[in-house]
């Protein structure tokens, strides 16, 4: 394969470390409070169980907001979109720290989650537009990694520093460094313009949106970003109070597992390469389902053995595993919706976050409904079963023409 020119190379790093970063500050502040929500309760007096809906409150406005932002985006210029987005997510996040009650952090996590609707699925539509696809799988997986590093950055620190730095130091920690990256934003937007705003059509909107849903390849990745932002995220509210009822720790433990998530996204960008060669895209999907199934067993091992003295290691392990699937399975979702519908991108990826940030945002609730009907071992099976499911679907939805 010719190598890129070396300006257009030059163009595709600096694409992928200003809005990597942007990814990074992001995730930091939205991974952040998962170790620590037991606290949060306590704090707050009231039941951990509400606490952690606030994943719900910032995921389910993140994906309403997308049908409106693709378009805009779209119209207006994504990477003004995504400037003005990143600094009214920090200063929600300022407005989250500072909240007095469970109602108001409710309300301030809410705009945050519509507020940040407006980046990282923008930030995809924008690769779209300036990498060359024979490029865009590479940089795609490069900008994950910076977004699952500040996963592992926002759950190691907060479990880290809990007992010196209370929550809403933390979200504030979070929030400056969100609002320092809009500011970066805006100056390279001064340095380099868009082009010139058009104009908005709500009507043409609409159309795009009706021809892209018309796509049958559209419909099924669609639908299988829905399954799986339901199946994979509904655990992590829960999983610092599941571990404190096992007897495994705490927060700082909780931390090191979701850290464990997060590094299995950077694992993905040494390992994507050669898995795509050696299994091909519909192995990728099978061993993607696969291995969520096996980090979910072994999560529910630790939940079986509880009080048996098996530490952290075997949760670690387990997450590491979910994240390394997941991200696997997402990555190749992603690049593919970059070419659903190249004359209308940014739409086509607000659609595609819309459905997984649905998923997302209701998997707090399903999963809190099968830990109170079965238990919380018999919860992570079921997933397990799920994650297996999907992957072979995909397996058949994914394959080349």
């Amino acid at each position: 394969m010719p190598r890129p020119p070396a300006d257009e190379s030059a163009r595709t790093r600096r694409l992928i470390t200003l809005y990597g970063l942007t990814a990074f500050c992001t995730s930091l502040s939205a991974r952040s409070l998962d170790p620590i929500l037991p606290e949060i309760a306590r704090d707050l007096a009231v039941a951990t169980d509400s606490v952690a809906l606030i994943a719900t409150a910032f995921a389910m406005p993140y994906a309403l907001i997308q049908p409106f932002l693709g378009p805009v985006g779209d119209a207006l210029g994504k990477r003004r979109i995504i400037a003005l987005a990143t600094l009214l997510t920090g200063l929600s996040l300022v407005a989250c720290a500072l909240a007095p009650s469970l109602g108001l952090l409710f309300v301030f996590r809410a705009l945050a989650g519509a507020a940040a609707g407006g980046i990282y699925p923008l930030v995809i539509a924008t690769f779209g537009d300036r990498v060359p696809m024979d490029q865009r799988q590479v940089a795609l997986s490069r900008l994950l990694a910076f977004s699952t590093t500040g996963q592992i950055a926002g759950g190691v620190i907060s479990g880290l520093v809990h007992e010196v730095v209370d929550w809403r130091g933390i979200l504030g920690g979070g929030a400056v460094a969100v609002l320092g990256m809009g500011l970066v934003l805006l100056r390279d937007i001064r340095a380099e313009p868009d082009p010139s705003p058009g104009r908005l059509d709500a009507t043409a909107a609409a159309r795009r949106y009706s021809g892209i849903l018309a796509l049958p390849m559209a419909r099924r990745v669609y639908a299988a970003a829905t399954a799986e932002g339901l199946l994979v995220f509904g655990l992590f509210p829960y999983l610092a109070a599941m571990l404190a009822d096992w007897g495994v720790g705490g927060p700082l433990q909780a931390g090191i597992a979701i850290g464990a998530f997060g590094a299995a996204g950077v694992a993905n960008t040494l390992l994507a390469g050669p898995m795509l060669s050696r299994l091909g895209l519909s192995g990728m999907q099978r061993a993607a389902g696969a291995l969520v199934a096996l980090g979910f067993s072994a999560i529910a091992w630790a939940g079986l053995k509880a009080g048996g003295g098996v530490g952290v290691l075997p949760v670690a392990a387990g997450m590491f595993a979910v994240g390394l699937g997941y991200f696997t399975m997402h990555s190749s979702l992603q690049t593919r919706v970059t070419e659903i519908a190249p004359q209308a991108r940014g739409s086509a990826v607000a659609l595609f976050a819309f459905f997984f940030f649905v998923g997302q945002s209701l998997a707090p609730l399903l999963f809190g409904l099968l830990i109170a009907w079965l238990g919380s071992v018999p919860a992570l099976m079921v997933v397990a079963a799920g994650m297996v499911s999907l992957g072979l679907a995909l397996a058949r939805v994914l394959r080349p023409r």
